[in-house]
């Protein structure tokens, strides 16, 4: 065998163990991100990495995944299979030193991997640790490798248990109770949605999420196949689905810039706000980073250029910003790096600085040819690109507005707005509150010390559908600005947000549990989401859970918030007890609501997080846009979970 040729052999020499996994149980956050419902579900996204790998490399295009009855997990793969000689350093098989060393695994071997994705090379050892059982199966060198584990611990060496002439790689795991303690049962609509992803980002690949759990109509067990032909072309198709195009055309591009694979689609619709979807190693880099300042940089001078050379701004009474090149914009840019260097809180921005010139360049490349080639929708965006500015011009004038003291308040603060005593913001929370009548009842039932009550006046505006200097002449959105004490930030960046100044840490949306209730709670979630997404990342907002019912018999008195629990307390007091439901917060008096919703030792408050940005972009662009048949399907297909009011 050739030197050429060993140094690309994938066998147990290219397995390099880093350091020992003892800590991975103590301190499993440090590993996972958390173990809670995201770091549960993270621990199937780095096994599913590791037959991404596989495939980046070009020796795998099947990937299965099962939810097995007991919330389980098989993945299985058609790759090469994890090699199982003997590792020389450490005197075990090599798929031992995979599943029981952290960060050890081929992806540090450069020439076994050129690039890969997971998190940051914690690979599957940690999911091993953090599971209570774990079986590996190999299917190599013609025979049927197995090894077992109990809580990151073989239980024996590796044995050969069979012959065959497939190859890849089988492992199935029991997330651990007692570290994962809030819940160990797994969301098929979350696995679903990152497998839908990791298909459009590696297309060819064709991966299957099955769900033993449940059934379909026909008694089949649910399932989905995901496949991608055109990969971030039809993501963006997706994507964009439920918002009028503002080009009929998807502009992409894929190749290698300076050694370094670059792939970017983008499209135009009539909105308003700017959608950029960023991807390292398959990793979703929602902080961005150097690639994202790349594609910026390539697509505003691009734009600038031949909107200049045209003459189409010569009557542009306004500077054109960078802003106003990206209004209406959704676009994804994936790149692979061999050796990808993240910074950021949640070590979710690139750093790599020889990234940006590469995309840079592609986008500038990609631009030219596609505006030459057509001149008529090159015009569509320019126009919107003028249109754009004057709104901002418009905008700039709004902002200012929301920035200055209002004469009706005091200190600066909304009139409505009930302050809390308290000073210290890390102790604060503030209830946004549905109306004045529930906002009365919110102020008589809280703790003054540290809850504050913002009462909003009916539905605020629909921020999908406005554009920006609406938004912020909106009366109510200027009375949550100014009472978080967020400063909304520049021209340049006319979205971002200084948290440093916010003055509560904990934001509760607190609506009616109805179906105006819902819609005006999504309108809110809306607008955190478009124009205040920081707060949401930080943590810091919240829904409130108002009780359904209030079951009352002689004098025993009991409330459910749906309608299981209430038949289960009627039938606990046998029967015949009086039934109360709640249409508004306002039916309640003080004390109820303090005791049920507001209460920090018996409420039950759901924290609002981010799990996937491109499918919440996606949900939220199809709940509170124009397309109606899309909302409708949504509806109809989770209507099992809503509550409508006749």
């Amino acid at each position: 065998m050739s030197e050429e040729a060993k140094k690309k052999q994938y066998s147990a020499d290219s397995i390099q163990a880093l350091e020992g996994m003892e800590h991975v149980r103590m301190r499993p956050s440090m590993y996972i991100g958390d173990v809670g419902v995201r770091g549960l579900h993270h621990l199937v996204y780095e096994v599913v990495d590791n037959s991404i790998d596989e495939a980046m490399a070009g020796h795998c295009d099947k990937i299965d995944v099962v939810i097995n009855e007991d919330n389980s997990i098989t993945t299985q793969d058609n790759g090469r299979g994890i090699p199982v000689d003997l590792h020389k350093k450490e005197g075990v098989s090599a798929l031992e030193v995979v599943m029981t060393k952290i960060g050890a695994g081929g992806k540090f071997d450069k020439d076994s991997y050129k690039v890969s994705g997971g998190l940051h090379g914690v690979g599957v050892s940690c999911v091993n640790a953090l599971s209570s059982k774990l079986k590996a199966t190999v299917y190599r060198d013609g025979k049927i490798w197995e090894q077992e584990y109990e809580r990151g611990k073989t239980l024996y060496p590796v044995k050969s248990v069979g012959e065959s002439k497939e190859t890849g790689t089988i492992v199935t795991f029991v997330p651990d109770n007692t570290i994962f303690t809030q819940t160990t049962e797994y969301s098929y609509e979350t696995l679903s949605n990152r497998m839908r992803e990791l298909a459009y980002l590696n297309k060819g690949v064709t991966i299957t999420l099955t769900d033993k759990r449940n059934k379909d109509e026909k008694g089949e067990f649910i399932s989905e196949t995901f496949h991608s032909n055109e990969g971030l072309k039809e993501f963006i198709k997706f994507l964009d689905g439920t918002r009028e195009p503002l080009i009929q055309n998807v502009i992409s591009m894929e190749g290698e810039k300076n050694g370094i694979p670059v792939e970017v689609a983008m499209v135009y619709n009539t909105g308003y706000t700017e959608n950029l979807h960023s991807y390292v190693n398959n990793i979703n880099t929602h902080e961005g980073g150097t690639h994202l300042s790349g594609f910026r940089r390539g697509l505003t001078s691009t734009l600038k250029k031949y909107a200049d050379n045209s003459g189409m701004l010569d009557k542009v009474k306004f500077e054109i910003s960078g802003d106003d090149f990206r209004e209406g914009l959704t676009a994804i840019v994936s790149v692979k790096v061999a050796e990808p260097q993240f910074e950021g809180q949640t070590k979710t921005k690139l750093g790599n600085r020889e990234v940006t010139s590469a995309v840079s360049q592609a986008v500038s490349e990609m631009l030219t040819d596609y505006l030459e080639e057509n001149p008529d929708d090159a015009k569509q965006i320019v126009e919107k690109v003028k249109l754009a500015a004057q709104a901002r011009h418009a905008a700039a004038k709004a902002r200012e507005m929301v920035q200055r003291k209002n004469p009706m308040s005091v200190g600066g603060l909304p009139g409505k707005l009930s302050d809390c005593s308290e000073q210290d913001p890390t102790k604060c929370e503030v209830f946004l509150v549905e109306g004045d009548s529930a906002g009365g009842t919110a102020k008589q039932g809280r703790d003054r010390n540290f809850q504050a009550i913002l009462p909003l006046r009916g539905k605020i505006l629909n921020v999908e559908k406005a554009m920006q200097h609406k938004v912020f002449e909106n009366e109510e959105i200027k009375n949550i600005y100014t009472a978080l004490g967020v400063t909304i930030g520049t021209e340049e960046d006319s979205k971002a947000l200084n948290l440093e100044k916010l003055r509560y840490h904990k934001v509760v949306i607190m609506c009616d549990a109805d179906v105006d209730g819902s819609h005006i709670e999504t309108l809110i979630l809306t607008f955190f989401f478009r124009y205040m997404r920081e707060l949401i990342e930080g943590g810091h907002v919240y829904i409130a859970t108002p009780p359904l019912y209030l079951v009352k018999k002689g004098a025993k008195k009991r409330y459910a918030w749906n309608d299981k629990e209430r038949d289960e307390i009627n039938k606990e007091m046998n029967g015949g007890a009086s039934i109360q439901r709640y249409k508004g917060l306002g039916e309640m008096n003080a004390e109820q609501l303090w005791d049920t919703t507001m209460n920090p030792e018996f409420r039950t408050l759901r924290q609002v997080s981010i799990d996937n940005a491109t499918e919440s972009d996606r949900i939220f662009s199809m709940l509170m846009g124009d397309e109606v048949p899309p909302r409708r399907e949504f509806i109809e297909k989770n209507a099992v979970y809503a509550n409508i009011d006749v």
